[in-house]
């Protein structure tokens, strides 16, 4: 019996613990807050400072890369934590950089609405490959079932 590498059962773990959750959007949404955080720091002349800075300005992003692990971490308050981060997202136009450049504010926006619209009583996909093996699976076994000749003219 062949024996099951360890880096293989840590990922064939980590599938299962990914499949639970809704893991892409709130890794878009940490990734949001985080490149917003990012282009806080820039050097003086690529900033753009627009409305209201200080402390909303790295207080949102904060709050939304918190959001973002939150949502991976805690997936039954997703709702309510999706709807927060898109709300905080939206306005990190005004506080900070445009929402660092539109980018982590387009990536907050997708990350939240993907955690909102994400199903966890879904049956987990099952990939093209495997569908055609148990396609075939089936075929076989149902041609070694029939009788032989049964199919046939008289």
């Amino acid at each position: 019996m062949p024996e099951v590498s360890r880096s293989s059962q840590w990922r064939t773990a980590f599938r299962a613990w990914r499949g639970r959750r809704p893991f892409l959007g709130g890794v878009l949404l940490t990734l949001g807050g985080a490149e917003i955080l990012v282009t806080m720091k820039a050097p003086l002349p690529v900033i753009l400072h627009i409305g209201m800075q200080g402390l909303a300005g790295y207080l949102l992003p904060t709050l939304m890369l918190v959001c973002g692990l939150l949502i991976v971490f805690n997936p039954s308050q997703r709702l309510f934590y999706s709807v927060i981060a898109v709300l905080l997202s939206l306005a990190t136009w005004v506080t900070s950089n445009l929402g660092g450049f539109f980018v982590g504010l387009l990536l907050g926006v997708v990350g939240s609405c993907m955690t909102f619209g994400w199903l966890p009583d879904q049956e987990p996909r099952v990939s093209r490959r495997k569908r055609r093996k148990a396609a075939r699976a089936a075929a076989e076994a149902l041609r070694s079932t029939t009788l032989p000749g049964a199919g046939e003219p008289a």
